[in-house]
């Protein structure tokens, strides 16, 4: 037998024990819940708005494991390139069997999104590396830009959400205004009410200084004054260790909607730091149910929007302190 033979057979065997794989993994997804999906490469870009291009000339090596989806073969493989039925068994094992030659595969082609990758081109050669145990691969890079992150863990259903961080950040420039801001929110909608809350800060800043406020002054200032506070209250305290999963982020919106909720009956309304402050003591108390009151509670809408109108009145404050400290010229 031939070596051209030998390495047919095997290559036809790693494709059967591939596809053998597969079928295991898709039975197995029925008790476990849906197996990931490899992730479409259109849906990410449509999603993100993401189309400036970077290409890179020389192939460099990038690791198979965060290959997470392809633009248009995303069906025809599992999230861990293992072919599907779609695939041809001839052609996937000609690609294994030239892996295996003396010239080996050329570099494949791919586009980077964050930390993540998607195929353009190569596909098969992709999962034939993953199918050998390889770690790396050759690949020609062109980055797509994007201030949303995109890696190994993205799914196919965290796209909406995505989606809604881009398009508020395109909205509020923040990244520029304030770079490397912590603004991340895990429940779909919550980036539209944050825009809300910077619409209604800006509004009554409008009306406190009796001008038109530009929105990236209304942007920066919600940041420093409204949400700044409160989050460096939560990160301060041990609130989030009894939400996993969850974000400063999302203790502001839940802070802001629940403050008429948590002040003491017949009490005035808490500020936004005491109520962080007075809710780490609840959380740490004996009793805990406090701890799954606000789980429950964690999807209502807010009520008001005093936070904001409280966070002019501060900024304005904080103003007239400044002006009656600076001497006259």
């Amino acid at each position: 037998m031939s070596n051209n033979q030998v390495a047919q057979q095997d290559a036809s065997r790693r494709y059967q024990n591939a596809r053998r794989k597969v079928f295991f993994d898709d039975l197995f997804s029925l008790v476990r819940g849906r197996a990931p999906e490899l992730l479409s490469f259109d849906s990410v870009q449509v999603a993100l708005q993401a189309w400036q291009q970077v290409e890179k000339r020389e192939p460099e090596t990038i690791p198979l494991k965060k290959i997470i989806g392809s633009v248009g073969r995303y069906r025809d493989f599992t999230r861990e390139f293992l072919p599907r039925e779609a695939i041809s068994a001839a052609r996937w094992s000609a690609v294994d069997a030239a892996l295996h030659s003396p010239l080996g595969l050329p570099p494949i082609e791919v586009y980077q999104v964050g930390d993540a990758y998607f195929v353009r081109d190569g596909n098969h050669r992709v999962s034939v590396a993953r199918a050998n145990g390889l770690h790396d691969i050759e690949a020609y890079v062109t980055r797509i830009e994007t201030p949303v992150s995109i890696d190994v863990s993205t799914r196919p259903q965290d796209l909406l959400l995505k989606a809604e961080q881009a398009n508020f950040l395109r909205r509020t420039h923040l990244e520029e205004l304030r770079p490397e801001p912590d603004v991340e929110v895990t429940e779909i909608g919550s980036y539209d009410e944050l825009l809300q809350h910077i619409e209604v800060h800006r509004y009554y800043l409008g009306l406190e200084q009796q001008r038109e406020i530009p929105w990236d002054e209304a942007v920066a200032s919600w940041y420093d004054h409204v949400y700044l506070p409160v989050a460096a209250a939560i990160w301060a305290s041990t609130i989030l260790e009894h939400f996993p999963g969850r974000t400063a982020a999302d203790l502001y919106l839940w802070v802001c909607r629940h403050r008429e909720d948590l002040a003491s009956a017949g009490g005035e309304l808490p500020s936004p730091v005491a109520t962080v402050a007075d809710l780490t003591d609840d959380l740490n108390g004996p009793a805990g149910r406090v701890a799954q009151s606000v789980k429950r509670a964690f999807g209502a809408k807010s009520k008001t929007a005093d936070l904001t109108a409280e966070a002019a009145e501060l900024t304005r404050q904080e103003q007239t302190i400044q002006a009656a400290k600076t001497p006259p010229q």
